[in-house]
């Protein structure tokens, strides 16, 4: 009975005394506590001793009576008063303790194996060194990685973020395989879409959490109302949509070197180089006149508004997207040379007609004075009072004004906030939402500030705050 509450005993506590813990960072390299526990398992088997009595009174019997141990949690209790724990004498602790340093040297020092091993280590394994890696001995070092325990405990690499977020998404090239899942939604997609009248409202369910690769242009010209849901018109609509444009180009883009133009044609001028400046793609002279074509047809067919500072960002998601189309690989690098005539202008007229598509819901953003982002920044404050109150007074407390914050967030529909590729994604349930650009993006700068509540009651500094 003393025996079964002695093992019961090591089954509660996880720490034995004499035992080497994984600790990283000290000198000795650490050990995998599965090849540990059958290290231990194979001796007491080989030096197995008749139990004489009820008291452990060998190394080997100890042994063999808590190697189960290891496989114990943190969490439970420990009894230190009970009779199991005072059968352990000093002795057997002792030579528990000089055995296990013993055997921990032997397993560390295989000087017969120290050259295959050496070589036997893929590049993978190989642990980043850190600044406490200088106190460590040379000796030390060059036994951690003649070691085989610490392959299988060395910290995976880092991978390298890059400082422009890819604009490539899901199941592109280079991404992993498509799950079954991904693979379900993207025929669910292609059956909608080839049904002879799309059910727009079905899409638009399918599309709230995002849109596959593969489908998301022709979902995206569906959901704006630039194509008709009927399959039969819809070729003949896009070239009809497409001549139009072009018509428009021919009638009014020379008028950008007349005298009433030159303000309107200098603005956009100088913005489309601020146009993502990090993504080589819209730095190509090609791309930037296609941009410069579509907003001053856009000015021109607004005058209510004219082209405005902010206008420029929206081309982006959807230049993008139209271009995958044609594109398989990641199109932030893409030559756009490479393509044919006809596939540009395919694209700049997409482009065109979508970003008109979503202007007209969100117009008065730019007319004089631009009152609808006055209104949405002032909703945006009686929202926040309404569902955080106290990230409301914090801003209020430090004489931050909403306006100061979020004019550019709804001036830009929070594409200098987000990468583009983030953009994208946000826009595929922007779009599949009734009246997503100008009234489910107030909710969703909402959600902004209620997610980095912490870091804005933490911010006393108005600069930062700002």
């Amino acid at each position: 009975m003393a025996a079964e509450n002695s093992k019961q005993f090591w089954k509660r506590s996880a720490k034995l005394p004499g035992s080497i813990q994984p600790v990283y960072g000290a000198q000795h390299p650490p050990l995998d506590p599965r090849l540990t526990k059958n290290f231990i398992k194979e001796r007491s088997k080989v030096n197995a001793v008749p139990l004489k009595n009820k008291k452990a009174s060998s190394f080997h019997e100890f042994a063999r009576n808590t190697s189960d141990a290891w496989d114990i949690g943190d969490d439970e209790e420990e009894d230190f008063s009970s009779p199991s724990f005072q059968t352990l004498n000093s002795k057997v602790a002792l030579a528990t303790a000089a055995q296990v340093l013993e055997n921990h040297s032997k397993l560390r020092v295989k000087p017969e194996r120290s050259q295959s091993t050496t070589s036997d280590v893929p590049a993978s394994y190989k642990v980043i060194k850190s600044s406490s890696d200088a106190q460590l001995s040379r000796n030390s070092s060059d036994t951690c990685l003649r070691n085989p325990l610490h392959k299988q405990q060395s910290l995976p690499l880092r991978p390298i973020i890059p400082l422009v977020a890819r604009i490539s998404d899901q199941n592109a090239s280079g991404a992993p395989p498509m799950t079954v899942r991904e693979k379900t939604r993207l025929e669910k997609f292609r059956q909608l879409l080839s049904s002879h009248n799309t059910d727009l409202d079905e899409l638009r369910k399918c599309s709230w959490p995002g849109v596959p690769r593969e489908v998301r242009p022709v979902t995206w010209r569906l959901l704006s109302g630039y194509l008709p849901a009927n399959t039969e018109r819809r070729k003949l609509t896009l070239q009809r949509k497409r001549e139009e444009y072009f018509g428009f180009i021919e009638q009014y883009y020379d008028s950008r070197n007349e005298e009433h133009h030159q303000d309107t044609y200098r603005q956009i001028h100088i913005d489309i180089p601020r146009t993502n400046p990090l993504i080589p793609l819209f730095q190509q002279p090609l791309v930037q006149e296609i941009f410069e074509r579509i907003l001053f047809i856009w000015a021109i067919r607004h005058p209510a508004s004219g082209y405005v500072q902010g206008i420029n960002d929206l081309v982006t998601p959807f230049f993008v997207v139209f271009l995958s189309e044609y594109v398989e690989e990641d199109v932030e690098n893409f030559d756009v040379t490479n393509l044919s005539q006809d596939m540009l202008r395919s694209i700049e007229a997409d482009s065109f007609w979508c970003m008109s598509k979503l202007l007209d819901g969100i117009q008065d953003n730019y007319t004089f004075a631009q009152p609808g982002i006055q209104k949405k920044v002032k909703a945006l404050e009686e929202l926040v009072s309404r569902i955080d109150e106290q990230v409301h007074n914090h801003f209020r407390r430090y004489e931050v004004e909403y306006l100061q914050f979020a004019f550019r967030w709804m001036n830009n529909l929070l594409m200098r906030e987000l990468p583009l590729r983030c953009t994208i994604r946000l826009w595929d349930t922007y779009q599949s939402e009734p009246e997503g650009f100008s009234h489910f993006h107030l909710y969703v700068c909402a959600a902004f500030l209620i997610k980095w509540r912490k870091e804005i009651l933490d911010e006393e500094d108005f600069q930062i705050l700002f």
